[in-house]
């Protein structure tokens, strides 16, 4: 399955994102904030990048766009994660494949991971 890199400042929703994950099959890495989610991402080159907006530190808006600077990160598709809409224009804006509102189901994770993969399958064919 996928390798999927976590990022969110909150242990409980990491860990919450983690085991349902791991249940679908994904391999998972974890990042507690924006900083190092970058080095993470970095090292790692994850398939798919799940990203809280609201973080300490560097949020998620301003590391989706260091990502999407980089060219080794630059295509690696990436859902943010939001309490709100507030965020959700810019964060499209700036190049998130999708975005979750809290509280999200699994069924509502799983279509978006899914709708995530079969479009960049679709692009690298």
């Amino acid at each position: 399955m996928a390798r999927i890199l976590i990022i969110d400042d909150d242990d409980n929703v990491r860990g919450m994102l983690k085991a349902m994950l791991c249940e679908m099959g994904h391999t998972c890495f974890e990042a507690d904030g924006g900083e190092t989610g970058c080095e993470t991402a970095r090292s790692e080159l994850p398939d798919l990048i799940i990203c809280d907006i609201m973080m300490d530190g560097m949020d998620g808006l301003s590391m989706l766009t260091q990502m999407r600077g980089e060219p080794a990160t630059s295509a690696i598709p990436f859902i943010l994660i939001t309490g709100g809409e507030d965020h959700m224009r810019e964060g499209m804006d700036l190049g998130a494949d999708d975005y979750l509102a809290k509280p999200f189901t699994l069924k509502q994770l799983r279509s978006a991971i899914d709708a995530r993969f079969r479009k960049h399958e679709a692009i690298r064919r």
